[in-house]
């Protein structure tokens, strides 16, 4: 019977590679290159992509800086490995049907690349609009609630953060019970079981890997969850300094008016949320003592939800993307 969980923590070193669950595969990001693994009804596919290096020193690398814009990059990335793995997919999983008409004529109207280029944007787009909207538009809006109850600065941002971990919780738990999602978060299992293999320092096998836990301290669920708690301190202390340097917003406190402007004022604010927990993501990264543990464990029970134990068909794509990404300089990809 095959071993699940076990969870100790063996790992030799800490790898920058990372991924995501696709439909039927795993899109897997190295240091030097990027591969979707899709299995298919002929076996695997595999398509290698280079990645984009930026020099040392450039704008796009500055601390806090880099946050944003690796965030914006992964989201891209996602996407577009996403909507090609569901060209790769069996039929059986993907649902597909033929293009509507609204999407021939696009397609007729604006080529095909060009049309690809603009529904990537787009799906990014309605992406971040709808978790800004659900994890943090959402419980602002309910926080304004308490502006009678709670007078104080810290106390209505605690509020909002608990609101939205728990919108953010719930959501995670439901989309976890959809059948169509079971699949995907075994995938998310497989890439995580495998990168704890390698970084466990032992040879890619299915034996190996399927012996490793499918939880990882260095997932995107942790660094959601960092987000939401980043935003409670920074959300606070930009708006005290804000009431500080404009006093008439307190007298409007608790009108419509001030609710907006706040509302507002904290979603100009999420680049900086980004950015620094993104820093905080990549020093835990380089790091492994009590307090990264405890910075990354609610991510670690979040993964409970979100990961699965996949199957060694599962695992046999992990394998192969992380194969297709390995540095040719060995121990380029380490933290």
């Amino acid at each position: 019977m095959a071993k699940k969980d076990t969870s100790c923590c063996n790992e030799k070193f800490k790898t920058t590679i990372g991924g995501q669950a696709l439909i039927e595969g795993i899109m897997m990001r190295g240091p030097e290159k990027d591969a979707i693994v899709v299995r298919g009804k002929d076996g695997l596919t595999l398509e290698v992509t280079p990645r984009k290096i930026r020099k040392k020193g450039s704008f796009a690398t500055w601390p806090l800086i880099r946050g944003c814009v690796n965030f914006f990059d992964s989201q891209v990335v996602g996407v577009k490995a996403l909507m090609r793995s569901a060209d790769l997919a069996p039929e059986e999983y993907t649902g597909d049907d033929k293009p509507s008409k609204l999407d021939q004529w696009l397609e007729k109207k604006l080529g095909n690349e060009t049309f690809q280029r603009y529904l990537i944007g787009f799906a990014v787009f309605a992406g971040l609009a709808m978790s800004v909207g659900l994890f943090f538009l959402l419980p602002m809006v309910i926080g304004g609630f308490f502006d009678g109850v709670i007078t104080t600065t810290l106390g209505l941002n605690l509020v909002e953060g608990l609101v939205r971990i728990v919108i953010f919780m719930v959501y995670m738990f439901l989309i976890s019970r959809m059948s169509e999602m079971r699949r995907v978060f075994s995938y998310h299992g497989a890439e995580h079981k495998t990168i704890r293999c390698y970084e466990a320092g032992l040879p890619l096998t299915v034996e190996n890997v399927r012996n490793q836990t499918r939880l990882h301290p260095r997932c995107g669920t942790s660094f959601l969850l960092v987000v939401m708690v980043i935003s409670i301190l920074v959300f606070s202390v930009a708006s005290s300094a804000l009431l500080n340097l404009i006093p008439a917003l307190s007298d409007i406190r608790g009108s419509f008016l001030y609710r907006l402007i706040m509302i507002v004022f904290k979603l100009l604010l999420l680049p900086v949320v980004v950015a620094i927990t993104y820093e905080i993501n990549r020093w835990a990264g380089r790091h492994d003592n009590a307090f990264t543990r405890i910075l990354t464990a609610p991510g670690m029970w979040m993964q409970n939800f979100t990961t699965n134990e996949p199957d060694d068909a599962m695992i046999e794509v992990g394998i192969a993307a992380v194969q297709a990404v390995l540095p040719e300089e060995e121990g380029t990809d380490r933290w």
